[in-house]
């Protein structure tokens, strides 16, 4: 039983790490149809820039209590400021050229990585988190870790602010109606490029965020690290239905569940085997996913 509880909770907080990357992916694609592969560079920009004050580096912050907060804040904003960047620099001169926009966002999440381990080295760093977040707590005779509550708590408010955005704000109307019809919108005096930049910081402080709490689940941060976790956010893109905020939230526990499940009770390494075949089974029954909408 307490082996049940600990793989299920353990599962739950990766599924929760997958929603934090995966939900800024399928924002991104299902409001602006752009796939950006620059997606995981995010991540990894948050995860070091976390590190980086979590070590001392700016004043105020460190590895507890307030100081820790203040270095997650700060992990997110550089996140979201290289998104910004990105959409200004990269992705807006391209919405019209999908080809050289899916070569540009790969180009740039190659160089990311690369640039990282030239400042830093391509070893893992520790990372410098609470001691209280370290411990573990009770469960049905199970010890939990207390970082996998921190992320699903991250997850499940990020959920739950990306759809009153979507369908409770001036600037989510905005946006959906632009995807509709653009032409009409900017008619309308209405800058859709303005509501366009402002999904992709969205987009992008999730990533970061994603970053700067999965060095808790990890204990470690690395310049791979955003490439690696791309790969299973499309998973759950895909899975839960391109462009749909809440099919990816569905998606992300499923294959976090499944993925820690089959690595205990099989061979190590055959989770990530299960969570593929899992996804061709589904697109078989489901071409379009869980739901295919965005919502």
């Amino acid at each position: 039983m307490s082996t049940v509880v600990l793989l299920t909770m353990t599962g739950l907080g990766l599924g929760a790490l997958y929603f934090l990357i995966a939900s800024g992916l399928s924002l991104i694609f299902g409001l602006m149809d752009v796939l950006n592969f620059a997606h995981g560079a995010l991540l990894s920009i948050g995860a070091y820039g976390t590190w980086w004050a979590a070590s001392g580096n700016l004043p105020g912050a460190g590895p507890g209590g307030a100081g820790f907060v203040l270095a997650v804040l700060f992990g997110t904003a550089v996140g979201t400021a290289a998104a910004v960047l990105l959409e200004l620099a990269v992705v807006r001169p391209l919405y019209t050229r999908p080809r050289e926009q899916v070569l540009a966002t790969v180009g740039v999440g190659l160089a990311v990585p690369a640039l990282l381990s030239g400042i830093w080295g391509s070893d893992a760093r520790t990372f410098p988190g609470p001691k209280a977040l370290s411990g573990t707590f009770g469960l049905f005779g199970a010890q939990v870790p207390v970082n996998r509550l921190v992320l699903v708590a991250a997850a499940l408010v990020v959920l739950v602010a990306l759809r009153l955005f979507l369908g409770r704000t001036r600037h989510g109307l905005v946006v959906r109606a632009g995807v509709e019809d653009r032409a009409m919108v900017t008619a309308l005096g209405i800058d859709v490029r303005k509501a366009f930049t402002l999904v992709f910081a969205i987009g992008g402080c999730v990533a970061a965020l994603g970053g700067a709490l999965g060095g808790l689940y990890f204990g470690s941060v690395d310049p791979r690290q955003g490439t690696s976790l791309l790969i299973f956010a499309f998973v759950v893109v895909v899975t839960g239905g391109m462009g749909s905020v809440s099919g990816a939230a569905v998606a992300s526990v499923v294959i976090g569940l499944v993925q820690q499940f089959a690595n205990y009770y099989t061979a190590a390494g055959l989770g990530d085997l299960a969570v593929v075949v899992l996804l061709a089974a589904l697109l078989l029954v489901r071409p379009r996913g869980l739901t295919g909408r965005l919502a």
